[in-house]
């Protein structure tokens, strides 16, 4: 272990030089690699927590620059996928820490195989059924995960415990969808990401070094332009269908195919089967329709007033509307049902 580079945080006694080295032997996913999973990447691989794995779907865009704050203009001006360009800028900063960028979307099929075996799961998703298939599978294995959520000026967080504290489903038991706002209609800015990254970074850190005692407990939120903060003790519901019923209806629902990204005038195309696309063959087909940008992990063609980038599984995004039919009518015509 490299003492040096720890020093400041191996002298707070919460940690101390026993707490590194069990860092530094700790695993963490990271759900998602936007403007939370960014910041919460830089944190913990800063702290040397010694695997991290990032899972995201989505590549780098401009307008990710404002809050994001791994990413830079040469990574949106080649569309880097985000896990791609995290992992790359997080091995320059750590060398000590294995990072992991998976570039894939998060579903019944595959959430189980990402989390398992690792000690704890930060969310950094943009929508609640992605977290509720987290809190089904976080359960179902027995692994600790923390809920993230901002939008506007607006965060909030909760460290959740398998079997010991409340669940998502327990505050949660109907998805809040459509009651709230997004930040594609009310905007977010980048301290209030700062804040809620941070409270659960300290919490991930709380849960490796064995010290769940000190954990907050509760659903935390903040408004920072209001200075409005909240503490909510949040107790578990003992008629809970996921922690206490053990039903997991978002594991057993099969993948969606298509969902509304947060933030994002697109829709995302998802086969309910992968399919193994040949990037070099789409592009040349597709570039008498419009201009078509591709390097190893995406193809993107303009397609006047839509944006079509397309991932060798099959998956792909259609920027410029807000309606799946419009979406899947497009991927039919330019990929193939």
């Amino acid at each position: 272990m490299n003492s040096g580079r720890y020093s400041r945080q191996i002298l707070f006694s919460p940690i101390g030089a026993d707490g590194q080295q069990k860092l530094l032997q700790s695993k963490v996913v990271i759900l998602g690699c936007g403007a939370l999973g960014t910041a919460q990447a830089n944190a913990l691989v800063r702290a040397g927590v010694g695997n991290v794995r990032i899972v995201d779907r989505d590549f780098v865009e401009e307008s990710n620059l404002q809050r994001q704050m791994l990413f830079d203009e040469a990574d949106a001006k080649q569309s880097l996928p985000k896990a791609v360009a995290a992992e790359r800028k997080l091995r320059q900063i750590n060398s000590d820490v294995r990072v992991e960028g998976i570039v894939a979307d998060a579903d019944s099929g595959n959430i189980e195989e990402f989390i398992e075996g690792f000690h704890v799961v930060l969310d950094a998703t943009d929508n609640f059924e992605t977290r509720y298939l987290l809190n089904d599978a976080a359960v179902k294995l027995g692994i600790p995960w923390i809920y993230g959520a901002v939008v506007a000026s607006y965060a909030a967080t909760m460290t959740i415990l398998p079997g010991r504290s409340a669940c998502l489903a327990c505050i949660f038991p109907k998805s809040p969808r459509g009651m709230h706002e997004t930040c594609d209609t009310v905007g977010v800015i980048g301290p209030a990401v700062s804040w809620a990254a941070a409270i659960q970074s300290t919490e991930a850190l709380k849960i490796l070094l064995g010290r769940e005692s000190e954990l907050h407990g509760s659903l935390l939120a903040c408004d920072l332009w209001t200075h409005h903060f909240q503490q909510v003790k949040a107790p578990r519901d003992p008629h809970c269908s996921v922690c206490v019923g053990h039903e997991y209806a978002y594991l057993e629902q099969g993948g969606a195919t298509h969902v509304s990204m947060c933030g994002r005038n697109s829709v995302q195309i998802h086969q309910a089967e992968s399919r193994a696309l040949d990037l070099a063959a789409l592009k040349a087909r597709l570039e008498q329709f419009g201009p078509v940008l591709a390097n190893e992990f995406l193809l993107k063609c303009s397609l006047d007033p839509y944006e079509l980038t397309v991932f060798p599984d099959g998956r792909a995004i259609v920027k410029g509307t807000r309606d799946p039919a419009v979406a899947r009518g497009l991927y039919a015509r330019y990929i193939g049902a």
